[in-house]
């Protein structure tokens, strides 16, 4: 099977006056297709950086990124975009769902941006909250969703569209203990049942219990790279 994405010399500098910061260097990794990847790291060891460069939010400073056979690094901008409405789904850390609007006009509004009919775009929504366990609040607001809750809401809105990747920031970061063990749980589930590759960052060490890939970052580089062959196998879900 071949890797969904590749990096070959992926590196990421910025500029702060008159010094040079190297946020990543030498970055080499493949990601498999229907896998979960945890990129992990203490606080400012790079991931964050390098999730943003795999997700096209960033451009490297030098290197290569392969996605579904395309080197990213080399495309235009509108490109790009194109690749974020139709290929890639994003979990943010602050969930950043729209105040006024209820889970379900939250989802479905994502589906309307990504250019659905009208019909399927019901259909979806629906089906997408149902999956994530909020068939029953999809017509409550944010504000009337537990936190929990509303990252889940923010999964089945990166699912909505088909997404050959999800990238998930801290998904469990906000959240107490039960409540980000039901994400895990979902996010899980997006792996078994309806074979998306998820690459998420996070600092929770059970994370790497259900993750098939462990990348440890340290000071922009990657300092180990190991693959776990009993995913998800003994965890209590």
């Amino acid at each position: 099977m071949e890797p969904i994405m590749t990096t070959q010399g992926l590196c990421r500098d910025f500029q702060t006056g008159s010094e040079t910061v190297h946020a990543l260097r030498d970055i080499n990794l493949s990601i498999m297709p229907g896998e979960l990847t945890l990129l992990r790291g203490r606080s400012g060891s790079g991931k964050t950086t390098l999730m943003n460069l795999l997700s096209t939010l960033d451009r490297p400073t030098a290197g290569q990124i392969v996605f579904n056979g395309r080197d990213i690094t080399t495309l235009p901008d509108r490109a790009c975009d194109e690749i974020r409405r139709k290929e890639i789904g994003y979990i943010f850390q602050s969930v950043a769902l729209i105040s006024l609007m209820s889970a379900y006009e939250n989802v479905e509004f994502s589906l309307r941006i990504s250019g659905y009919p009208a019909k399927e775009r019901q259909q979806r929504a629906e089906e997408c909250l149902n999956f994530v366990g909020l068939g029953k609040r999809m017509n409550h607001r944010p504000s009337e969703l537990s936190g929990g809750e509303q990252q889940r809401v923010a999964i089945a809105r990166a699912l909505s569209h088909r997404p050959s990747v999800i990238f998930a920031d801290e998904p469990t970061a906000e959240l107490d203990t039960r409540m980000g063990l039901q994400v895990m749980r979902i996010l899980c589930n997006l792996v078994e049942q309806e074979g998306v590759t998820v690459v998420m960052t996070s600092h929770d060490p059970q994370m790497g219990e259900i993750a098939d890939q462990v990348i440890t970052l340290a000071d922009g580089e990657m300092i180990e790279a190991f693959r776990n062959e009993n995913a998800r196998g003994g965890w209590q879900r």
